[in-house]
């Protein structure tokens, strides 16, 4: 069968409720297609909507998948938070804090919060997530580039909540790799959006989330799924042929059922019509987002007349970071959407400041310590873990 029946029966097997004709497993995973496959098989998926009724029906069926793939379609409890803040460091124009709140009794989500010390509020309120490094002494919200974001955007009033991806920091209760990682992360961020509404002075109506990589790929999912979040910044992680290769991506049946076929170009497009940025670079999958990613969202946004609010930073020559550049992207269109105000941070050419940030050691930023231990009834190892999730 040459590749292009190979499309036009995968097509027609989804519309009849029959798994794909890529494979007989569920899961999506890595490198799923080849560029040329991808770009093909999203004009076919293209041709199955021409206006906003058509496109709001199938994307409910993607979101209904992903719900379902997640083991998501009855939620959790949403039970007290149990909320420990503490070790206030006052920096230059902002504040960092320790946190730590259970997602489900006995779990335990940590990070950082970054508050603005200037101005009245009410404050735009960010998630800020992370992806996968290897090194423990500097991953995840320890990274330079992490503190960097957060404490710009504090700066310039937004209340900032950075937080630990499982298995990294001190969010040690499972491995990162846990089978069912991608719902327990999901799970933790529509906690941490039901944490940072509890913090005095956040308007909530001004959300946003930003990350890099494998935080890119959390920030699309929960935009996808909670409509709290206003604003979405997901940053080289979009693409139409790579759907995530850690488990914690992609290793729930998020993207195919028996009764449809999507990408994480199709989740990240369930933004609309809120406001979405796409970063991408030229050395990694998302190299063709100026020419695939970014025009088929576009054009789903034209269904609501909001082609201006999806846009795209694509940097040729750079690879698969949140450095500088990409910073300064994010930077602007979180300013424009979620109203920040850049004051003294503004320096030439419109660029936002990092210089005055003060970078903090991992000690300074861990959340249980000898004065604050994690509490004895901390849901451990990932059996135990699994069945909570389950409950």
């Amino acid at each position: 069968m040459h590749f292009s029946e190979r499309i036009i029966l995968t097509v027609l097997l989804a519309g009849a409720g029959v798994y794909s004709a890529f494979g007989q497993s569920m899961l999506c995973q890595g490198n799923y297609w080849t560029e040329s496959e991808a770009a093909a098989i999203h004009t076919e998926f293209a041709a199955t909507y021409h206006n906003l009724e058509d496109w709001e029906h199938r994307a409910e069926t993607i979101r209904q998948g992903i719900l379902e793939g997640l083991e998501l379609t009855t939620t959790p409890e949403k039970t007290p938070l149990n909320t420990v803040i503490h070790s206030k460091k006052v920096m230059d124009g902002y504040s960092v804090e320790n946190v730590s709140f259970e997602s489900l009794p006995g779990f335990f989500v940590t990070g950082n919060l970054y508050r603005p010390t200037e101005g009245d509020g009410p404050f735009a309120a960010i998630l800020s997530t992370h992806g996968h490094w290897s090194d423990p002494a500097n991953h995840g919200r320890y990274r330079e580039d992490m503190q960097y974001r957060c404490a710009t955007l504090a700066r310039m009033g937004a209340i900032v909540f950075a937080y630990d991806m499982i298995g990294y920091g001190d969010s040690d209760q499972c491995d990162h790799k846990h089978p069912k990682a991608p719902k327990i992360q999901t799970w933790n961020s529509i906690r941490a959006i039901d944490f940072i509404l509890t913090q005095d002075g956040v308007d909530p109506g001004r959300i946003g989330i930003t990350g890099a990589s494998g935080g890119g790929t959390q920030a699309f999912i929960l935009t996808a799924l909670d409509d709290r979040i206003a604003v979405s910044a997901p940053v080289v992680m979009v693409s139409a042929h790579f759907f995530g290769g850690c488990v914690c991506e992609s290793g729930m049946p998020i993207h195919k059922s028996e009764h449809h076929q999507t990408s994480n170009v199709e989740i990240a497009a369930l933004a609309a019509p809120r406001p979405l940025l796409l970063v991408s670079d030229g050395k990694d999958w998302t190299k063709n987002v100026p020419e695939v990613e970014y025009p088929y969202i576009r054009n789903i946004y034209s269904y609501y007349n909001q082609e201006g609010r999806v846009q795209y930073t694509h940097l040729p020559d750079e690879g698969h970071d949140y450095g500088p550049n990409k910073r300064q992207a994010a930077y602007q269109f979180l300013v424009h959407y979620l109203d920040l105000i850049p004051g003294r941070w503004q320096a030439e050419k419109g660029l936002i400041t990092e210089a005055g940030i003060t970078i903090l050691p991992k000690e300074d930023l861990k959340v249980f310590t000898e004065d604050f231990p994690r509490p004895a009834y901390a849901v451990i190892g990932n059996e135990a873990v699994s069945a909570l999730i389950d409950r």
